[in-house]
């Protein structure tokens, strides 16, 4: 890609490293390998498709998501292929300009709370990733983050548990508990 296209040579500029254009002769870091899980991908979905009802007929069940599949491993291997072809550009990295750092810091959040959201519930986990999120992307005191990530939690809490009764996952919080606080509390008993 152009640097004058996309900004400084940092790419910290507010501007997206996907922005169409790119590098139409060259290959960015990562590129290959994604073009060869996608067509590992493709593979695996063929194969499961298969699985629905093998060959037997064109209207057979599995018929069209095996002709699906087909095409995504068709096209995938041609992306592979050509992607393969490629020289690699010579002034990108994958952990400056791909995957940063604090990209792979978030992913471990995520896996984190995902980990945690059964055995210790909604509130507490999502309590915990907001105030690590906010903390780690604002960089502002404790003060301003504990009052946008509670802030924040109690307004999702209320939309998603008390508007729209979604069931969150209670964990170590006596959710139903606090619920019925609140509904005596409107009703006056």
């Amino acid at each position: 890609m152009n640097p004058e296209f996309r900004g400084d040579s940092d790419h910290h500029d507010g501007t997206s490293d996907a922005t169409p254009g790119g590098y139409p002769a060259q290959r960015r870091p990562g590129e290959l390998g994604f073009a060869i899980f996608l067509t590992i991908a493709s593979l695996v979905l063929l194969y499961n498709a298969y699985g629905i009802s093998g060959l037997g007929a064109l209207s057979a069940p599995g018929s069209v998501p095996m002709a699906t599949t087909f095409i995504m491993l068709v096209t995938a291997g041609m992306v592979t292929l050509r992607t393969a072809r490629m020289p690699k550009v010579a002034n990108e990295t994958m952990a400056n300009d791909i995957l940063p750092l604090l990209i792979i810091i978030f992913i471990g959040f995520l896996v984190v709370f995902g980990l945690m959201l059964k055995p210790v519930g909604f509130a507490p986990t999502a309590a915990l990733f907001l105030i690590v999120a906010i903390k780690v992307l604002a960089r502002r005191g404790w003060g301003y983050t504990l009052l946008v990530a509670l802030g924040s939690l109690i307004v999702i809490w209320l939309v998603f548990r008390v508007v729209f009764t979604v069931l969150l996952p209670a964990g170590i919080v006596p959710e139903a508990e606090f619920i019925q606080i609140f509904r005596n509390l409107l009703s006056g008993n």
